[in-house]
């Protein structure tokens, strides 16, 4: 984690250019007093709204009952002469069925 703290932190390191920096606050507050100083009323400024705002709950709906899976992933279309490009592989073959694992006894020791 320290190293991910660091390589971000070096990532975002630079000089201070003070004509690139803009103060939003001073802007806002020195708006402020000229609003006073001229008698107007002054309210809270309306928020932006963001128009691609998603209804989670309505997506989470809409995966669960597999509607989002019609508009799933397409099948990969093989491209011709792709199998022949392949080297083969030495070696057992996996038709034959592996030997059933015996079953392991439980002598497991209990903590305490």
């Amino acid at each position: 984690m320290l190293d991910l703290a660091k390589h971000i932190v070096n990532q975002k390191t630079a000089d201070f250019e003070p004509e690139k920096f803009e103060d939003h606050y001073e802007e806002a507050l020195t708006e402020l007093i000229n609003a006073k100083r001229n008698g107007r009323m002054i309210g809270p400024k309306p928020r932006p709204r963001a128009d691609n705002v998603v209804n989670l709950m309505g997506a989470l709906r809409q995966s669960i009952s597999g509607e989002a899976s019609s508009k799933g992933k397409k099948p990969r279309k093989a491209v011709a002469g792709q199998r022949e490009m392949l080297l083969p592989i030495e070696g057992k073959r996996r038709t034959e069925k592996k030997a059933a694992k015996p079953e392991r006894t439980s002598s497991r020791r209990k903590a305490g």
